[in-house]
């Protein structure tokens, strides 16, 4: 795959599509940080083909690099953070919120996590192999070398927001901000 520069994400439409988001809490509420904004993959096509899944309900965990955020200068992500998820020419589509994080190697990954990613076959053998690629690929292209210890991010997340293509069991329904729903814990290695 090549990848080329993709076009800036749009922040403030993504702050606009947040703020829509979080106005049908019931108040008062804490004040919660800006979320992250974002796309997945490395292509405007990449990133067109993971959200489609994330929007029909199949994608539900993603996975990147701990050496990307610390290149970037980003946190890692945390259980309850928000992050909006942007197409591949940067148009805010989504609101994502974070369940379980693990950091580990990548052959670590299991089937259930290699399901949840909902992408080939959801098996854990295309998994790696489609993985592997990508980080290769993503690492080169910063003058890397894949290394078999780098950590992984593996990634559960549930779409909060809009309404029409939000988790029934996530947060928000129908405009509605619903309290958590109970979820698996977060690990950490």
């Amino acid at each position: 795959m090549t990848t080329s520069a993709l076009p800036p994400v749009r922040r403030d439409d993504a702050l606009a599509l947040w703020s829509a988001c979080t106005a049908t809490r019931p108040g008062p509420v804490p004040p919660e940080e800006e979320p992250w904004v974002g796309r997945f993959g490395d292509s405007a096509a990449l990133a067109d083909e993971l959200l489609a899944l994330v929007l029909a309900g199949t994608k539900r965990a993603t996975a990147g690099l701990a050496l990307d955020h610390a290149l970037e200068a980003e946190p890692l992500p945390r259980v309850g953070g928000h992050w909006v998820v942007c197409d591949g020419a940067g148009t805010p589509r989504a609101v994502l919120r974070t369940t379980e994080l693990r950091l580990g190697r990548l052959d670590s990954v299991d089937d259930a996590f290699a399901w949840d990613e909902g992408e080939d076959d959801r098996t854990r053998d295309s998994w790696l192999a489609g993985h592997g690629r990508y980080f290769r690929r993503s690492l080169a292209a910063r003058g890397f070398a894949w290394d078999d210890d780098l950590e992984v991010v593996f990634e559960r997340f549930r779409v909060v927001w809009p309404p029409d293509v939000a988790d029934r069991d996530g947060l928000v329904i129908t405009g509605r901000w619903l309290p958590d729903t109970p979820g698996r814990a977060a690990t950490h290695r």
